[in-house]
């Protein structure tokens, strides 16, 4: 730990002059960001403010990354501000061994004095910490960033407000709470109160405006604002923001801005929001404003003062949208009113939403058929969705939204039907059909990459083409590749005599189409009269095509010729088996102007060559399990329905084609749960994992081990074990010549029909730190630890920067020998070094799982140089 590391440099300051005082005052505040760079790589931001005229500046910063690895983060870069306050930015990135939940700390010696809520505050430690949730299945995650500094002064008996602002790129939930200020090792300050109010301290757990009403006393005081995130009503990660208020006795009344209400704008138009503060004193006021829209690079929002007079300020919060501001949640902008009083400059903030709306689709256009309709529209213009949703009503509703609400709302009384990526969809209820009788009406929204909604189209509404003459049956009597047959029957028409100028003679004309949806059809045949109403359709694929039909009535008399209503559409039975282990899944495919009721599945017995009625199921899929995996297996399925002429009920029924599927096991088994450790000290990682087959699968026959020295590089399958109950390996680094200990894993399961499942999570280990420096050794010429050298294990280390100092400060040994080898003897020199006590520094580049990584290691070393001393080749 960072605090346990500077205790020994505090030792070594009774050894060496010139080292800077570490114990001066100085951190104010500060947070941990982070940028997801990869599966496992973060790039983290350490940001602090600190005391400019203190002393102490720190070029660099200890990261602990919380899988017991720490890295040296040099300053990034720093920026004035007011008040004696100094920004200072640490960047560095990292890779996690594995998924797994992490704790980022930063910990600093000292916070300021005179703390008043934190005892001793000038001896306690300052630190802040952010949690990773790494985990592949969320989805890449970058932590908010904090845009408004704190850094604001506050008045004795004045509210106080703070809102840091948090700017989340994802769109994910942010929730606010107050939190405990930590010291060493991250943990909370013991005796830390929140400071004291006259009424109330807190923070609001949705906006994040801290108010503090109001400081009774005067002095310095810390607190903790702690940041989660949620994403689909799941934690994925927190940051906490320490930040020190100083409380100022002061006549100085803050100003106060006028509130102001969300705006909600169009993509495309600019939002213009005018801005007024007022200072009951008569000081000016100064605006400021942060947010995530001045961050774009392209059109970022602007903020301007269009007039400034002693005790008001008007300014113009300005920002011409683009399609990449569309965004699901709205943007908090906050603004900063801070007046300029000689004695104690005070602030106060207001919050403006800004919702940027993407564009609605257009040009919705409705083509009913029997029992179907389709629905064409328009892709918003520049803007480009994700997907479109599809709501449906029955009966028009003139729906008008206020200027925020996006999508439609359940209260509308749309039905959501379908989601799709194309501009066009066939609403037939998901292959229920619709139902005649009825207006449907419809609306389209967009739904842009974070799911923010547009604004639902235009509506538009239709009913179902009545069909006619009604078609009663398609039915497959012969199931043949080329040679299939189909039975069409439909209803003789009636009531001729009301449409006028049918006077006869009539004729059927007859389509099909090699589709569900009559997408293809053509004239086939015709039949003349009114009495002949079946059709047999022969020659036909029906062993691999669908085919659908319509029935046209024609009015065939010479000179008077005309099409008698619309024609229905309807189709065959088609089913769709799908193999899987000792099971085949059937899904029943139709478009049908009558409603079926249930299905009769039957399957081939091939003792008798006939077809026996296995079950009878109201749902359009049907499992059948329980089956041998490798034996062919035939169905076919019969519908029983009902159709309507003048609102008499008639039974219909229809049979499918025949078609055969055989059951294989072609279902992955479930991954493993694999653990990881090291062995240090035998140089073997040790895997284990548990046996799929006592959970979620039943025939796991094998093991197959994954491995890469390098998280950057894929996994490489390096073993097989044999055995569903062997659920361990050791890899034996030292024995395969690996230079590294640090290295990732997989296992992936294998079944009996050699179907291998997805890996399990990678998990690394990168914990074995087993580059050692000796505290003592003798040069004293007796063969006996004469050299000093490094504990180096498998040579793995080749390269590192050794300096070693005598107790003035003087340089008396360096080298890039990753073995050190040092005899003593002082550089450029002959002379044995005097006994006593040195100090080491020294860069070591340790092969990781991300590469090459620096690791600095500090310590003495005990020169003994008479024989006297005794042996002391084992000590460490």
């Amino acid at each position: 730990m960072i605090f346990k590391r500077l205790k020994i440099s505090i030792s070594i300051l009774m050894l060496f002059a010139g080292i800077p005082d570490l114990c001066a005052t100085h951190n104010r505040a500060g947070e941990i960001t982070y940028t997801q760079i990869s599966e496992l790589t973060y790039e983290i931001t350490v940001t602090t403010y600190t005391y400019t005229l203190s002393n102490v500046d720190r070029e660099e910063l200890e990261v602990e990354w919380g899988d017991g690895t720490f890295t040296n983060v040099p300053r990034y870069d720093l920026l004035e501000l007011p008040d004696y306050y100094r920004r200072n930015r640490y960047i560095a990135r990292h890779t996690f061994p594995g998924p797994g939940i992490y704790v980022v700390l930063v910990q600093d010696p000292n916070r300021n004095f005179g703390v008043e809520n934190i005892p001793n505050s000038v001896n306690t430690v300052f630190s802040v910490k952010t949690t990773i949730f790494v985990n592949p299945e969320l989805g890449s995650n970058n932590t908010p960033i904090l845009l408004n500094p704190p850094i604001n002064q506050a008045g004795q008996f004045r509210t106080f407000i703070h809102n840091p602002g948090a700017y989340d790129i994802d769109g994910d939930s942010l929730a606010y709470s107050l939190a405990a200020c930590t010291g060493e090792d991250g943990e909370p300050i013991s005796g830390y109160n929140l400071p004291p109010a006259t009424t109330s301290i807190g923070i609001n757990s949705v906006t994040g405006d801290l108010v503090w009403e109001t400081p009774p006393d005067t002095g310095k005081y810390n607190l903790a604002i702690l940041i989660d995130e949620w994403r689909q009503g799941v934690k994925i990660g927190s940051i906490t923001r320490d930040m020190q208020i100083d409380v100022f006795a002061t006549e100085n009344i803050p100003p106060e801005t006028d509130s102001i209400n969300e705006v909600c704008v169009l993509v495309g138009d600019t939002a213009n929001v005018l801005i007024r503060s007022t200072d009951a004193d008569l000081n000016r006021i100064e605006h400021t404003a942060t947010g995530g829209p001045f961050l774009f690079e392209n059109s970022p929002a602007t903020i301007e003062t269009l007039s400034s007079v002693p005790g008001e300020t008007i300014s113009k919060f300005s920002w011409s949208t683009q399609c990449n501001h569309i965004r699901k949640e709205p943007y908090m902008v906050i603004i900063s009113a801070k007046d300029d009083h000689p004695d104690v400059k005070l602030v106060d903030i207001e919050r403006l939403l800004v919702k940027v709306i993407g564009p609605a689709p257009y040009g919705l256009a409705v083509e009913p058929g029997n029992a179907f309709i389709r629905l064409n529209w328009e892709a918003p213009l520049d803007c480009e969705p994700v997907k479109y949703l599809v709501y449906r009503k029955i009966g028009s509703l003139d729906y008008n939204h206020d200027s925020c609400t996006t999508g439609l709302p359940e209260e509308s009384g749309y039905e959501f039907v379908n989601e799709t990526t194309d501009t066009a969809y066939v609403d037939n209820d998901n292959g229920e059909g619709l139902v005649q009788g009825f207006d449907y009406c419809y609306r389209i929204v967009a739904e842009y990459a974070d799911g923010a909604q547009s604004f639902p189209s235009e509506e538009q509404c239709t009913s179902l083409a009545p069909g006619f003459p009604i078609i009663t049956n398609v039915s497959i009597l012969n199931t043949d590749i080329s040679n299939g047959e189909i039975m069409v029957r439909w209803a003789k028409p009636d009531h001729l005599d009301t449409v006028p100028g049918a006077t006869g003679p009539y004729k059927y004309i007859i389509y099909r189409s090699d589709d569900e949806f009559g997408m293809r059809l053509k004239r086939i045949d015709s039949i003349a009269g009114l009495d002949d109403t079946t059709y047999y359709d022969s020659g036909l694929n029906t062993s691999e095509v669908q085919y659908s039909y319509e029935i046209a009535l024609y009015n065939d008399a010479p000179g008077n010729r005309f099409k008698i209503g619309t024609p229905q559409l309807a189709s065959s039975i088609f089913l769709e088996l799908s193999p899987a282990d000792n099971l085949i899944e059937i899904k029943i495919r139709k478009n049908t102007p009558w409603l079926d009721n249930e299905y009769v599945i039957y399957r081939l017995n091939n003792t008798t060559a006939q077809f026996d009625s296995i079950s009878i199921t109201t749902n359009r899929t049907y499992s059948d399990s329980k089956l041998k995996n490798g034996t062919n297996y035939c169905y076919k399925v019969k519908s029983i329905g009902i159709y309507k002429t003048d609102l008499i009920e008639h039974s219909t029924l229809n049979w499918s084609h025949e078609t055969c599927q055989t059951p294989e096991d072609f279902q992955r088994p479930c991954p493993p749960t694999l653990n990881v450790r090291s062995s240090c000290d035998s140089l073997k990682n040790i895997l284990t994992w548990n046996n799929p087959n006592l959970t979620c699968a039943n025939d796991v026959v094998a093991y197959k081990v994954y491995y890469t020295g390098n998280s950057e590089l894929k996994l490489d399958s390096i073993v097989r074990i044999p055995g569903a109950e062997n659920t361990s390996y050791i890899h034996d680094i030292k024995g395969e010549g690996i230079e590294s200990m640090g290295g990732c894993y997989a296992v992936a399961a294998v079944d009996s029909f050699n179907n291998e499942s997805e890996l399990s999570y990678v998990k690394c280990v990168d914990n074995c730190s087993y580059y050692k420096l000796p505290n003592v050794f003798s040069p004293n010429g007796d063969d006996i630890n004469d050299i000093y050298i490094a504990d180096n294990p498998l040579n793995y280390v080749k390269n590192v920067d050794m300096k070693i100092f005598n107790r003035w400060g003087i340089l008396v040994f360096q080298t890039t020998n990753p073995f050190i080898e040092w005899d003593g003897k002082m550089q450029n020199s002959n002379s044995t070094v005097s006994a006593g006590v040195y100090y080491y520094i020294c860069d070591v580049w340790e092969p990781r799982i991300s590469g090459l990584e620096l690791r600095n290691i500090v310590g003495f070393i005990h020169v003994y140089t008479e024989s006297s001393q005794g042996d002391f080749s084992n000590e460490l």
